[in-house]
């Protein structure tokens, strides 16, 4: 299987700091708790590299974190205002017709998502 690359969203350094920060870690504290070398924190809270998966986790673990709160502001995730508008509708029915909307969005992005890899081995 091969390396997924990823890029994570521009504020994590910002981030990432924050965290740090807040519980009152110092670099090689943080490096030390998450196991992972000063200077490679160094460079992702300068913006320089950013980290694996793996050294997501130990980050997050290390600060306490989900990974989401450690990646994401609350703006980056979650629908769009027409959207959780319809998802807190829906919420509100019943749990056959909660069901069924389910498998229906479920389809919609599998379709969705299949289409896109579909057009990105023909480029």
């Amino acid at each position: 299987m091969g390396t997924i690359t990823f890029l994570l969203p521009p504020m994590f350094s910002s981030r990432l700091i924050q965290f740090r920060k807040a519980q009152s870690y110092t670099q090689q504290g943080l490096a030390d708790a998450a196991q992972i070398h000063v200077n490679q924190i160094k460079r992702y809270e300068a913006g320089t590299a950013q980290p694996n998966l793996e050294a997501l986790v130990r980050l997050a673990k290390a600060l306490h974190l989900s990974l989401d709160m450690l990646v994401f502001d609350e703006t980056d995730r979650g629908p769009s205002d027409d959207l959780a508008l319809q998802f807190e509708a829906v919420s509100h029915m019943p749990d056959e017709e909660r069901r069924i909307i389910k498998a229906l969005l479920d389809e919609m992005i599998i379709k969705y998502q299949t289409k896109q890899m579909v057009g990105n081995l023909s480029s």
